[in-house]
């Protein structure tokens, strides 16, 4: 059976590969890559890597370089602006194992970030070392590997200050066997956070000041976003093994400017103010909605990406509070893709849709 999603270590393999036999330069204890090649990997060589990241290089630079001292490192940002992507790749390349995640949740308990029990041993033999169940942080202690919090403000706040003691003294206490698990040379954690969505639980001083934390901004430019877009779209068809569509420029760029103006309130030009919606309307939203667009062009149009495959999509991306965001919605396809002669055949789709 092939996997959906492989992880990045397996996806990658062969450029992971590429890069260490050539990579000369010294390693940080634990690493499979040097910093340099961490980077390199994350941004592409123009040959035979190719980039995981579009964006500024020295945030990439200060995030590797973060995780080769104490301080665990915080990718903070709105929606949609790959910090899961790059925390993910980031330990591939570090540590060769993406997989030692915690999943931050309102529910999220103290197990999940320090370690649980099987409690049929428990009852049995009473806490033994067999009946210990590790969490992610815990294997990752043990084995000098990345370790990884998605979310890491939704965690309840009691929860989130467990990694206190792991992060300032690299020692995991386990009272019950009057023992504790001491952190191997590699280890280090990387959370992703962001402060828009609701039940966002703010980090307390004392947590904060154990990261270092590197802001991941949405693209600076329309061309970098549609590169990033079109990179994308690419990648997951061929993952999804979707029919052939031919790429269209025309309509990636049409929706990365519709996410862009309704996102920044202002239209391209600058002239037309607009009101936003409650959405971010990120960059990964405009790649489902075009990856969404593909499907429906190759299984039920004639194989070429329309304005009509893409239309629907974008309604449901935009309007998600059914009465302010439709309002929103309206007057923009009024006031703006109205008057843009090249735009009718969208304007006519949009409507329908």
């Amino acid at each position: 059976m092939t996997a959906l999603r492989p992880h990045a270590e397996q996806q990658y393999a062969d450029e992971l590969a590429e890069l260490a036999a050539t990579d000369e330069r010294p390693r940080p204890p634990g690493w499979r890559l040097s910093p340099q090649a961490v980077v390199t990997y994350l941004l592409g060589d123009g040959a035979k890597i190719t980039p995981k990241y579009v964006g500024p290089r020295r945030l990439m630079e200060i995030a590797v370089a973060t995780l080769a001292t104490d301080r665990a490192l915080l990718l903070l940002g709105v929606p949609g602006t790959a910090k899961t992507w790059v925390s993910e790749h980031l330990a591939a390349a570090i540590s060769g194992d993406s997989t030692l995640l915690v999943q931050g949740t309102a529910g999220t308990a103290e197990e999940a970030i320090r370690y649980g029990w099987n409690y049929a041993r428990l009852l049995s033999e009473g806490p033994s070392p067999a009946a210990l169940v590790p969490s992610p942080v815990m294997r990752a202690m043990e084995t000098g590997a990345i370790a990884r919090v998605e979310e890491l403000t939704r965690v309840p706040s009691d929860v989130q200050d467990t990694l206190i003691t792991i992060l300032s003294e690299k020692t995991l206490p386990v009272p019950e066997l009057t023992s504790e698990v001491q952190a191997q040379r590699g280890f280090n954690i990387i959370a992703t956070a962001n402060d828009r969505d609701r039940g966002v639980n703010e980090l307390s001083s004392a947590l904060r000041r154990r990261f270092n934390t590197v802001v991941l901004p949405v693209p600076a430019s329309a061309e970098e976003e549609v590169d990033i877009v079109t990179r994308r779209v690419a990648q997951l068809g061929r993952s999804l093994d979707l029919p052939e569509v031919p790429a269209a420029v025309e309509e990636i760029r049409r929706v990365v400017t519709i996410f862009r103006e309704l996102r920044t309130g202002l239209t391209e030009d600058g002239r037309t103010k607009l009101k936003s919606p409650t959405g971010t309307l990120s960059t990964a939203e405009a790649i489902s909605v075009l990856t969404n667009g593909m499907a429906l062009a190759a299984h039920f149009g004639d194989g070429v990406l329309r304005p009509g495959d893409v239309a629907a999509g974008i309604v449901g991306a935009v309007i998600k509070d059914p009465v302010s965001d439709a309002v929103v919605w309206r007057e923009y396809l009024e006031t703006v893709v109205r008057e843009r002669e090249d735009w009718r055949p969208f304007y006519r789709a949009a409507r329908d849709a």
